[in-house]
């Protein structure tokens, strides 16, 4: 209220509601909160942190919070968990379950399902493997086929869900078991084929950049983006006559982006035997920064927003309910499929089991651990990130600790069991303070 005392020449002008409405005259203008926090300085923010948290607000807390216990226990329990070799693996193997779960996210936000992502993965594998090597198709023209083919099954589901009115439930379940058996048929009686040397899917997870200007050049342009966007996004709004972030908070979150960035460029190259930075990494940040712009910065994005948040309301306001439904079902084939190459690179080749096992749970319980609500409406292209750094993170752990397999599974259960938790806790408190 600083600013208000200011211009009545230092006397608090603010007066009873009350009081106030039954005054005659012109009423003074509301002052957003949002603009009292940053009055206050770094109290102010203190108490608004405290009142989202209180109005279940909570974002993408509980997964970081996450991520600094579980590295520091496992590089407690073992001092290679944040060694170069570790990080590297922890960055190529989150990168094609990753990409799945960037698709689920679309999927998420509409407020259904794709049970299918592990099937339609195997089948793009299938089917870069079967055109590559037993037809001696191009390298480069059968991935593209294979994420195409990805394409067309995603469209396919949708349409079954927006125009026929099958759930999506449903048409992902008969796509996860019908799709499997296409895999197995086009992989033939050998059930495998390996990745050809030097390919461009033995790349995918096979190649590193060495030049210690990769990493560390990657890492600023990343620094240098994230502070555009914050700069860009203040003046927008000022424009506007809109809050805005201060100078300073967006110098302080510059910095801390830039700590992280920069930390994890030294540890994959300056340490003796470092391999450098992942080609796996880079592609899978460029899919996160394409579809995070997507979503958030495009009218597409935020129909997406709005069918996943009332499809009936979306619809009465002009948006094409089932062109955004089948659209986001066909990105989540496309990436799927992409997905399923990454995979057939880190395994040696397609095989007719690829995407099943624990594919399907990994990639769905990255989104929801991440933060992107099961209810509809609500999340981020980046919880991907963040729920699959989750996951791959404690398998490394549990790997380099000898943890067998039944143990991961347990654990990564446990976990997604807490972040579904919290998310209908925060739902729940987002209600009760009337923030739905």
């Amino acid at each position: 209220m600083s600013d208000l005392t200011e211009r009545s020449g230092g006397e608090d002008t603010t007066a009873d509601p009350a009081a106030t409405a039954a005054a005659p005259g012109p009423q003074p203008a509301a002052v957003d909160p949002r603009l009292l926090v940053r009055e206050k300085g770094l109290a102010g923010y203190v108490d608004d942190f405290a009142r989202r948290v209180r109005g279940g607000e909570l974002g993408s807390l509980p997964v970081i919070i996450g991520l600094i216990v579980i590295a520091v226990v496992f590089q407690f329990k073992n001092s290679n968990f944040l060694s170069a070799d570790s990080l590297a693996n922890i960055g190529v193997y989150t990168s094609g379950l990753g990409i799945m779960a960037v698709g689920i996210v679309f999927v998420l936000l509409l407020g259904e399902i794709d049970l299918s992502v592990g099937s339609v993965a195997g089948v793009g594998a299938a089917v870069w493997a079967v055109l590559s090597t037993t037809h001696g198709v191009g390298d480069g023209l059968a991935v593209l086929i294979a994420v195409v083919v990805g394409i067309g099954i995603g469209a396919l589901h949708g349409f079954f869900f927006a125009k026929v009115g099958v759930p999506a439930f449903v048409v992902t379940l008969a796509g996860f078991l019908g799709w499997s058996g296409l895999q197995i048929w086009l992989m033939g009686k050998e059930g495998s084929i390996n990745t050809p040397g030097g390919s461009v899917v033995e790349k995918l997870t096979g190649y590193y950049f060495e030049d210690k200007a990769a990493a560390y050049g990657l890492a600023l342009v990343a620094v240098l983006a994230y502070a555009g966007s914050l700069l860009l996004s203040a003046r927008r709004r000022r424009a506007a006559a809109l809050p805005s972030r201060p100078l300073g908070e967006i110098l302080l979150r510059t910095g801390v982006v830039a700590v992280l960035a920069f930390a994890v460029a030294y540890v994959l190259n300056e340490p003796a035997g470092a391999r450098g930075l992942p080609l796996a990494l880079v592609l899978f940040l460029a899919v996160l920064v394409i579809a995070d712009y997507v979503v958030r910065r495009t009218t597409y994005g935020r129909q997406i927003f709005a069918v996943g948040g009332n499809a009936e309301a979306a619809r009465r306001a002009g948006i094409n309910v089932t062109r955004i439904r089948i659209s986001v079902f066909a990105v989540s084939g496309m990436l799927a499929a992409f997905g399923g190459l990454f995979i057939a690179s880190l395994s040696g080749g397609a095989t007719k089991n690829l995407g099943a096992g624990n594919t399907l749970m990994n990639v769905i319980a990255a989104a929801v651990i991440g933060g992107t609500s099961l209810f509809g409406g609500r999340g981020k292209v980046w919880s991907a990130l963040l729920g699959m750094l989750v996951i791959q993170s404690i398998q490394q752990g549990l790997n380099l600790l000898g943890m067998a397999s039944e143990i991961q599974n347990m654990i990564t259960g446990a976990v997604l069991l807490a972040a579904v938790v919290i998310d209908s806790i925060s739902r729940r408190t987002q209600k009760t303070a009337g923030r739905t």
